[in-house]
């Protein structure tokens, strides 16, 4: 059976000081296996022994068949939002704590590899989420978080869906989450746990003022817009993405909607979601 991945990139952990020897032993895999190997430039810094070719995501998501990543769930919503405008499926080696995303353990690594580039895979696809503010505009695959910044208060703001007014309310902010995101920050929040493939966003207020302010569950094809109101000024607020990218708010509007394009992840073969909810939360577990 021919190889069902022939160009793959690879992408290591990211603020590693060091490659992981899960990513040396990787690479060598892969070359023993006749595979062209694009490592990405930062990885590369950290691992010149490697000898491998270098560039960055936007040149692995138009030369490379898929893109591995090794790390955590950090590293994997960093490359997938990346990817999204270039089609390329993601694989994730864990080396993080949880790993909702990154799913293949090191131990199972070559078994599960072997399988994959066999053709033998499952694959999802996971909406990511577009946000504007003003001229910035970024994409989040778990989740756009609005907060307070630099303040002790609440931040007072109204939300809007497909133009119609929703609420108005006094928070530390709001977790707008799509179905990926749902088992991380929205679930601290107290958000619903949502199956990745539904059309649906998650709106989770952050320690709301009005215990009636409850999480919500909308359409996957609305357009949220957030106006921050009353005496919050606009530098008391920030939007970030993923956790990761942090967006000023010049003005007062914020407006949210699905990023045109999707994420494509690959698992092992029999993936099951309940099973990792099962590992990662305890589920398995019966009472004493």
């Amino acid at each position: 059976m021919p190889e069902a991945f022939q160009k793959i990139g690879l992408i290591g952990k990211q603020g590693d000081p060091s490659p992981s020897s899960t990513l040396l032993h990787l690479s060598h895999f892969l070359l023993e296996r006749g595979h062209d190997v694009l490592l990405e430039n930062a990885t590369a810094e950290r691992a010149p022994s490697l000898q491998l070719p270098t560039g960055n995501l936007d040149e692995i998501g138009s030369a490379c068949d898929l893109a591995i990543v090794v790390g955590g769930d950090g590293t994997m919503l960093h490359t997938a939002r990346a990817l999204a405008d270039h089609d390329v499926p993601v694989l994730g080696i864990n080396l993080g704590r949880l790993g909702f995303l990154a799913d293949v353990s090191p131990n199972e690594m070559k078994k599960v590899l072997g399988q994959v580039l066999q053709g033998r895979f499952s694959e999802d696809r996971r909406f990511l989420l577009q946000v504007q503010v003003d001229a910035y505009r970024e994409s989040a695959l778990n989740d756009v978080v609005i907060h307070k910044w630099n303040t002790a208060r609440m931040i007072e703001f109204e939300t809007y869906i497909d133009g119609s007014f929703v609420d108005a309310q006094r928070s530390d902010g709001l977790i707008v989450s799509t179905p990926t995101g749902s088992t991380a920050y929205a679930l601290s929040g107290g958000g619903p746990l949502v199956y990745p493939s539904l059309n649906a966003i998650l709106l989770v207020p952050i320690c709301p003022h009005t215990l009636s302010n409850r999480p919500m569950v909308i359409d996957g094809d609305s357009e949220i817009e957030i106006l921050v109101c009353g005496h919050t000024e606009s530098d008391h607020v920030r939007v970030t993405c993923d956790g990761q990218s942090c967006l000023p708010l010049d003005g007062l509007r914020i407006r949210i909607r699905q990023h045109p394009n999707k994420v494509r992840l690959i698992h092992p073969e029999g993936y099951d979601h309940y099973n990792i909810l099962r590992a990662k939360l305890g589920w398995g577990e019966h009472p004493i």
